[in-house]
């Protein structure tokens, strides 16, 4: 029978199994094969003569001693990673591997071009990055950190929130599509008589709320101040993607309804026009933050720290 110092690795991979409910989400975590976990978790049992777990093929439960155990494994590993995090929060540089999520085109567009001056000022720090759209659950996947674009009062519950960014849409078209109208549109509800281009999945559908961009101070009112105008478009084609979106509009199909950080490049090169900047989207096209998420820690680890800085900054 093995003695209980060399089972230690064997109650923390049983712990991970039980916390991120699952063999495969287990083996991502510790960066080892499925199989391992598998074993490592037999070992276990085999050394206690009975079963920690009830497997199937879609889920796992605690058996009655698997409780027992995993109360004390859990407090072993809660307390092995105060450890780990208070020697990273105090030491000199940051290293390790940075595992987080992102929205795809945020990731591609803003988030990508930043890693480079990251990776030269900390090199001892690896970023791995998934790009989805999925709410992603940071601690069933072993994740670090998530980034997502959202409004404060729909943060998640729990969560530890930075804010990065904002990010506004806005109304643009071609310079050569514009050329083709009667006259300039100056005013957002000409838009009801033209072809716009919409992501058109959820809340981002084919009502549109425009208020005049605020030029006074909050609460005075100036005369010659313009009402919100509200309007239906119509969308003979749809997106659920801003480059897509962007793409058509350079193809001149219209007035493309995009996420600012998406077409910045364009309109700098002005392949791109925005329209009526002085009035801001508002309702289900209202701006939003981008910001990072993680989970409530007493230290969290100096690499981590450092990423988030980094991306707070804009250092890319």
């Amino acid at each position: 029978m093995r003695n209980e110092h060399t089972l230690v690795p064997e109650m923390l991979v049983f712990a991970t199994v039980v916390e991120l409910r699952g063999f495969a989400a287990a083996a991502r975590r510790l960066e080892l094969t499925t199989s391992a976990v598998s074993r490592s978790v037999g070992r276990l049992e085999a050394h206690w003569g009975a079963k920690l777990l009830h497997r199937t093929t879609r889920s796992i439960s605690l058996t009655e001693l698997g409780a027992e155990v995993y109360a004390g494994c859990a407090q072993m590993v809660q307390l092995a990673r105060e450890v780990h995090a208070t020697a990273g929060h105090y030491g000199d540089t940051p290293r390790g591997k940075v595992r987080m999520t992102a929205p795809e085109v945020f990731g591609e567009i803003w988030l990508a071009p930043q890693l480079p001056a990251f990776r030269a000022r900390w090199p001892e720090v690896e970023v791995a990055v998934q790009l989805t759209d999925r709410m992603v659950d940071l601690v069933e996947e072993g994740l670090d950190l998530a980034i997502r674009l959202t409004m404060p009062a729909q943060l998640p519950p729990g969560m530890v929130a930075r804010a990065l960014c904002q990010v506004r849409y806005i109304a643009m078209a071609s310079p050569a599509w514009l050329r083709q109208l009667p006259g300039p549109l100056t005013q957002p509800a000409a838009l009801a008589d033209l072809p716009c281009i919409t992501l058109g999945y959820g809340e981002f559908q084919n009502q549109l709320r425009w208020e005049p961009v605020a030029t006074t101070p909050p609460g005075k009112v100036t005369e010659g101040t313009q009402a919100p105008q509200e309007l239906r478009v119509h969308a003979p084609l749809s997106i659920s993607n801003s480059v897509g979106i962007l793409a058509l509009a350079l193809q001149q199909q219209g007035v493309g309804i995009v996420a600012d950080f998406a077409a910045l490049e364009a309109l700098e090169q002005g392949r791109l026009v925005q329209l009526f900047p002085d009035w801001q989207l508002a309702g289900p096209y209202a701006p939003r933050t981008a910001y990072a998420l993680y989970p409530p820690s007493r230290h969290l680890p100096l690499k981590v720290r450092a990423f988030i800085d980094h991306l707070v900054r804009g250092e890319g």
